[in-house]
């Protein structure tokens, strides 16, 4: 080991290769995924893309443009409203606008269909105000349609362009605001030309991961009716008994994927603006009498529908569940399994996380292979987040099965013991959230001095024992803020557990799914909220954060 400048060249290649390892594992799947559907037959192909390939796709493009639009306007509205503005609640509607983070899609879905259904309490209420005996008599539209899709999957995502929005918007200056206005331009005229031009890619970044998020979600639109791509691939796999077919579907929806991919790091890319010194933030405007009312209204409502409703159903059917039967045993079963998995899934992922925002570290190697391995690893890294749980399930399951027999001719036996454990689903869910905290990590990496590193290999310490006794300690904040985000992350999976699972092994997402699709909501309302109480933590570091008071 040697000091050359300000950087420190690695001796030891252990780091190089295990990052180079974990990354060709998450790339593993997506490989195998190809692999699989291109030696398919044409024949699945041509069955698909006859009958299953032309209403999936034309389903998830409306959902998604739907949920695009939805989104962008509560999204951004929201935020422009809580920075522009001063208004009753203001302060608390900045932080509680994103609650709904903690609500599951398919959660929400679940409690909606619950409250909406024709015997259920909203309808039941209204018959009884009017007067009216029988369910024939008033029955309110059928929420199982893509209206009834866009509609709560965008009351649930619109937080993912409310936070990148109201990052931004809190950052504009108010210079140019305040020109637009001396110029001529009225509120909406200078919030249109001035302000989303500014913000436009901090709100293409918001609504890629939105997008990404309807087009993992698999219980909502299950729940709803809408056959989308992600319910082609689990009903071609599970039901029709077609894996290489559902390869075939999985490919396509990775062709959407990219594209959202694509949207969002042309987003990154034009993210740049000239910084002015002593920039004075927008100072919010303050409202009275009815504009008071409106906007406090116009923020109240998305709240209310994304996370108030469902989550105080919840509580309600839990409370009375737990009450009359107590926990049944398949509830405290599912309960245990979901924490055994999360844990895992968390130390894995944290782990892994650690060894490659180590190993990339801007000390550590010359500007050119810093650049390089840096920007392998971390694309590597986030493909496995990018893609959907159920077309991560397809690609896994051959490299798994491959080792299974493997092992099994090895050891003398037919059992399948990485798919039969519970290994394989841990794996799946560590290569899907690996990018939470290798993000967090590097975040908290870039902003440690190099000096702390040097000073300690000059006084004779190891790059192992630097790791240990110098850079863990100022990690722990990034790396326990990681491990929160994914465990409630891997909490809730639902594509990947339900195709991934052992047999007979239930979490608390597929004992809701479960539930749901026989439609008996009690029980499934007591692991619905322990799903999103858990959340709940990951929500509120989330805007404590990011949302600083008094702005």
């Amino acid at each position: 080991m040697r000091v050359s400048g300000l950087r420190l060249r690695v001796a030891n290649p252990f780091w190089l290769l295990a990052s180079a390892a974990l990354a060709l594992v998450v790339l593993a799947p997506v490989a195998s995924l190809a692999w699989l559907a291109s030696g398919s037959s044409l024949a699945h192909w041509s069955e698909l893309a006859s009958h299953v390939l032309p209403r999936a796709a034309l389903n998830t493009a409306v959902l998604l443009a739907g949920v695009g639009v939805l989104v962008t306007l509560i999204g951004a509205g929201c935020a422009w409203l809580v920075t522009a503005y001063d208004f009753p609640g203001r302060r608390v509607f900045d932080w509680a606008l994103l609650l709904p983070l903690a609500m599951p899609t398919y959660i929400v879905a679940f409690a909606y269909l619950d409250l909406l259904h024709p015997l259920g309490p909203v309808q039941s209420a209204l018959r009884w105000m009017l007067g009216l005996d029988s369910p024939r008599q008033l029955r309110l539209g059928d929420l199982r349609s893509m209206g009834g899709a866009i509609f709560l999957l965008g009351s649930v995502l619109y937080p993912y362009v409310y936070l990148t929005a109201r990052v931004m918007f809190m950052t504009q200056p108010a210079h140019l605001l305040e020109a637009a206005r001396t110029l001529g331009a009225g509120p909406m005229g200078a919030f249109l030309r001035v302000v989303v031009p500014l913000a436009r890619p901090a709100l293409a970044v918001g609504l890629s991961l939105a997008l990404l998020e309807t087009l993992n979600d698999i219980g909502a639109s299950e729940f709803l009716g809408v056959n989308t791509l992600t319910v082609a691939i689990y009903t071609t796999w599970v039901t029709r008994s077609d894996l290489a077919g559902a390869a075939q579907l999985a490919m396509l929806m990775l062709l959407s994927v990219l594209g959202l991919l694509l949207l969002e790091r042309r987003g990154r890319a034009r993210q740049r603006f000239a910084s002015m010194q002593r920039m004075r933030p927008i100072q919010p405007r303050r409202l009275a009498g009815w504009a008071a009312l409106t906007a406090t209204l116009a923020v109240a409502a998305p709240v209310a529908v994304g996370f108030a409703i469902p989550a105080l159903y919840l509580a309600t059917e839990a409370v009375k569940r737990v009450a009359r039967t107590g926990i049944s045993p398949a509830l405290a079963g599912a309960a245990l399994n979901t924490l055994l998995v999360a844990a895992l899934v968390t130390l894995a992922a944290v782990a892994a996380g650690l060894v490659m925002a180590w190993t990339t570290r801007p000390s550590v190697t010359a500007p050119s292979v810093r650049r390089l391995w840096r920007t392998a690893l971390a694309r590597s890294a986030s493909v496995g987040y990018a893609v959907p749980g159920t077309v991560l399930a397809v690609g896994l399951l051959a490299p798994a099965l491959a080792l299974d027999y493997a092992l099994g001719d090895l050891l003398g036996h037919k059992k399948l013991l990485l798919l039969g454990s519970g290994a394989v689903l841990v794996a799946a869910c560590t290569i899907r959230f690996v990018a939470i905290p290798l993000g967090a990590v590097e975040g908290a990496l870039l902003r440690l001095p190099p000096a702390l590193e040097q000073a300690a290999r000059l006084l004779g310490e190891s790059a192992n024992r630097t790791l240990v006794r110098v850079h863990l300690p100022l990690l722990r904040p990034a790396l326990g803020a990681g491990a929160m985000l994914v465990f409630a992350d891997a909490m809730k999976e639902l594509p990947a557990t339900l195709l991934l699972r052992p047999v007979n092994f239930e979490t608390l997402a597929t004992l809701l799914y479960a539930e749901a699709a026989r439609g008996t909501y009690e029980e499934g309302a007591v692991a619905a909220l322990a799903i999103v109480a858990t959340g709940l933590v990951p929500v509120a570091l989330l805007a404590r954060a990011q949302l600083r008071p008094g702005h």
